[in-house]
């Protein structure tokens, strides 16, 4: 018995069969290399990439401006921008990347747009719709031998992001109808990638948003320190790293930088509780051991109030709180579970003082310690977070010596060329893990600007220090403020004799305005309280807080400070 087969009919099954696998191939490609980032132009141009040579010659893919900023975008082709341009050559008459569109209602790309449904143009040189758009650029597209062209949506979650255009061009055939059911599968592959980076360039726009509104904008006004900062993002969101400078009572100024584990939203909204209850807590002048207590007791309440969701997204927040006092010299810093600062000494060399590691907040039990250093005039503070010197390709100890090396021999250079040197060293590239960099370089409150005296605890001595303090201001040329400053201290004297025990030392200091403190062995503060009208006391605070700017109470080891300020005008 013999078969016969048509030959022809073989081949036609056959090269059908070829175009088949061809096209699950370009497909299974699709899938492997649209959306292999939340980047919303990479994926545009993954998208343009793929199709071509196999399917077609050119590719344009044009989104909604608002798509490019995380937004929600328009009902209408307007204000669409050509995110990603590919093909066989560079030498193409289409429109380059970055270009804005406002697309006329009779182009392909407005009708594709408005209604949801892809556009097939089989013969571009006989059509007329799409060449109003622009003539001239048309002209020069048919004369590059471009002939045929689909434009597809981009649509997900029922929203049309953009559109997708195939060219092609002689000498291949024009597209057909089953070429038109591969281009909206393959645009419907990429568009959900092309939704998922959208709405992750949202979700990052408002946390870096909400970042930078929680991180200082400017520096406060305060003489004890030179000051430059550094916030930079992870590469892959924000995250919970801060810092904040206080100015406190006496000149001195607060330093603080902190951590939160974790990235976005969430970890930028604890950053800025964690901030607040620091500004918090340092009106109360607490000393830095104190201060952190308070923090970790914070950050264990917000643990246990947080949803299971949630709640391993706190524990683990790092902090680093220290004082500097102009007048003493004297930095007093603790720290919780965060790495010790760098100090380039005016000589040049850098040290890691020894500042005992207290465990991160939130986890409580364990008491902070304190360090405290005596600084030499234009020595620099360097504070900083671990996404400065950890890195995965290399060690902790590597990124430590390689900030030793970037800090050595250079003190004399301002805080502002520090912050740019140490950054140029350790991280050349965007960095993984957000950081946060502060430089603070020391000022000494000098000496004539300083007054002290001891008092006797007796209350015949309040006449003296009024005349010895009078004759200071004098000297300083501000007479006119001695009749308000006599009486703040005749009540913070009288107040120390009477009620508290131990020696009394006032102390005077001309800065930013005029200070005065009254410091004696008591650690009872006294509060603010309005006076009967048969009381023959209580009204000596209230004169205070009328006749000072402002006033408040710390306290020391040895007992307490009240303070009082005035502004100089």
């Amino acid at each position: 018995m013999v078969t016969l087969r048509d030959s022809t009919e073989l081949q036609a099954v056959t090269g059908r069969a070829e175009v088949a696998r061809e096209r699950l191939r370009l497909l299974y490609d699709a899938g492997l290399r649209i959306g292999t980032t939340l980047d919303v132009l990479r994926t545009a141009d993954e998208l343009a990439q793929v199709p071509i040579p196999r399917f077609a010659d050119f590719v344009t893919v044009d989104l909604a401006d608002a798509v490019l900023h995380g937004e929600e975008p328009a009902l209408t082709a307007t204000d669409m921008r050509r995110a990603a341009v590919c093909g066989i050559q560079d030498d193409h008459p289409l429109s380059e990347q970055g270009r804005l569109f406002d697309y006329l209602p009779s182009t392909p790309q407005a009708r594709g747009y408005g209604s949801g449904r892809s556009q097939l143009v089989s013969d571009l040189p006989t059509a007329t719709g799409w060449r109003v758009q622009d003539p001239e650029r048309a002209k020069a597209i048919i004369d590059h031998g471009i002939h045929s062209l689909i434009s597809a949506p981009i649509q997900a979650r029922g929203v049309v992001l953009g559109m997708a255009n195939f060219w092609r061009a002689h000498p291949h055939e024009p597209f057909d109808e089953e070429d038109l059911s591969l281009a909206e599968e393959l645009v419907a592959r990429a568009a959900i990638s092309i939704d998922n980076a959208r709405r992750y360039t949202r979700e990052h726009a408002l946390a870096v948003t909400l970042q930078r509104s929680l991180l200082p904008q400017a520096m406060p006004e305060q003489n004890a320190l030179d000051i430059a900062f550094r916030y930079l993002p992870a590469q892959s969101g924000v995250g919970g790293d801060w810092f904040d400078v206080i100015p406190l009572p006496g000149t001195r100024v607060a330093l603080a930088v902190g951590d939160v584990v974790g990235h976005g939203l969430h970890a930028a909204a604890t950053m800025g509780r964690l901030r607040t209850a620091v500004h918090n807590f340092s009106a109360l002048d607490l000393p830095p051991d104190e201060l952190l207590s308070h923090l970790d007791d914070l950050v264990g309440r917000i643990d246990q109030n947080e949803t299971a969701e949630s709640a391993a997204g706190v524990v683990g927040a790092t902090c680093l709180y220290g004082i500097y006092d102009p007048v003493t010299r004297h930095y007093v810093m603790a720290r919780a579970g965060h790495l010790a600062p760098a100090l380039v000494r005016p000589d040049g060399t850098v040290t890691f003082p020894d500042v005992p590691a207290g465990p991160p907040l939130g986890l409580g039990g364990m008491p902070f310690q304190t360090a405290e250093l005596c600084l030499a005039e234009g020595t620099q503070l360097v504070l900083y977070t671990d996404g400065l010197i950890e890195d995965r390709r290399r060690d902790l100890d590597v990124g430590m010596e390689i900030l030793r090396a970037t800090l050595t021999g250079h003190s004399g250079r301002p805080p502002e060329e520090t912050c740019q040197d140490v950054l140029d060293s350790l991280l050349p590239d965007r960095p993984k893990d957000d950081v946060a960099l502060l430089v603070a370089r020391t000022r000494v409150l000098p000496r004539d600007r300083v007054a002290d005296w001891d008092v006797p605890a007796d209350p015949a001595a309040v006449s003296g220090m009024r005349d010895t303090v009078s004759r200071k201001l004098e000297t300083w040329g501000l007479s006119e403020f001695g009749f308000t400053m006599e009486l703040i201290l005749s009540e913070l004297i009288t107040n120390a004799i009477r009620y508290s025990a131990g020696p009394i030392h006032v102390r005077l200091i001309r800065d930013r305005t005029l200070i005065c403190e009254v410091a004696d062995g008591s650690s009872t503060s006294p509060h603010l309280r309005y006076a009967a009208t048969t009381d023959e006391g209580g009204r000596g605070l209230f004169l205070v807080s009328q006749m000072a700017e402002r006033w408040g109470t710390r306290y020391t080891p040895q007992g307490k400070v009240i303070w009082a300020e005035q502004a100089i005008r």
